[in-house]
């Protein structure tokens, strides 16, 4: 297999409640976990929502009620996922767009937070979008010459994604076999994103900025001064934990930043005055 690992390659998808990341929970969860030597380690689990599956949901998964009823919930075994996962890098099927922030959310939705510094994310979609423009089933078609039987159970897809991703190595030798280079080819989250979900950003200033709204491109710094109130609906708003989290750190760096500035500030006075009052 020519791909550059240096470490293990971790592909997942979800089958969830809805789309709302907000608001719908996981119900399924799948790795398929590819080591540097090779070898696959698949791990797949019902969840309990907590919650009602809307049936126009289930019938797309085939996932009820009934199934989930005596599966475990999300916080029984989030610690677990997380250790099965361990310094793997990610990769999924519009992954980068979908099951990676619904995942983020999800684990600080319970308590258990999904560590994400450091690793890559390789999303195949974007990486089949941006050579051929096809869905998931043509592309398994289109690579591998398979026809997908069971859409829509999280570890089938799983699967069949690997192969896509695998098969797509084989056909472009213009593609990287490097996973960082990988995740920046594959990746869609728009330039320069702090949060998953987008909302916040760099500008050319290092700076992070609103990237959404009526705020948006102005600095957090800036509309602390112009409506302080902006931060406070934010975070009682409906907006992802994680980007809650972001803006709550870039606002304590600030304030911090602000109280050295004034204690730097008060004691280049006093220095000032000790200086007058010196005897010649």
């Amino acid at each position: 297999m020519a791909l550059s690992l240096m470490r293990p390659l971790c592909f997942f998808d979800l089958e969830t409640t809805g789309t709302q990341i907000t608001k719908d929970r996981i119900v399924q969860i799948a790795f398929v976990k590819l080591y540097p030597n090779g070898q696959r380690v698949t791990k797949l689990c019902l969840v309990n929502p907590g919650i009602s599956i809307p049936p126009n949901i289930a019938e797309i998964h085939g996932i009820t009620d009934e199934k989930v009823q005596d599966a475990p919930k999300l916080e029984e075994i989030a610690e677990e996922l997380i250790a099965f996962v361990g310094d793997s890098d990610l990769a999924g099927y519009n992954s980068n767009k979908f099951d990676i922030p619904f995942m983020v959310e999800e684990f600080y939705r319970v308590g258990h937070p999904f560590p994400m510094e450091g690793r890559n994310f390789v999303d195949v979609q974007n990486i089949f979008h941006k050579m051929e423009q096809r869905t998931l089933a043509a592309a398994y078609q289109f690579y591998c010459g398979q026809t997908m039987e069971n859409a829509h159970d999280a570890l089938y897809d799983t699967e069949v994604t690997l192969d896509v991703f695998l098969a797509q190595l084989k056909r472009y030798e213009q593609l990287s076999q490097d996973i960082p280079a990988l995740a920046a080819f594959s990746s869609n989250s728009p330039m320069g994103a702090v949060d998953f979900a987008g909302r916040l950003a760099k500008n050319e200033h290092n700076e992070i900025m609103y990237n959404f709204g009526k705020h948006k491109g102005r600095t957090v710094e800036e509309v602390m001064k112009i409506e302080p109130g902006y931060y406070g609906w934010m975070l009682d708003a409906d907006f992802p934990f994680q980007t809650k989290d972001c803006l709550r750190a870039e606002v304590s760096r600030l304030k911090a930043l602000r109280e050295q500035n004034k204690t730097e500030g008060f004691q280049d006075k006093l220095l000032q005055l000790s200086s007058k009052f010196k005897k010649p």
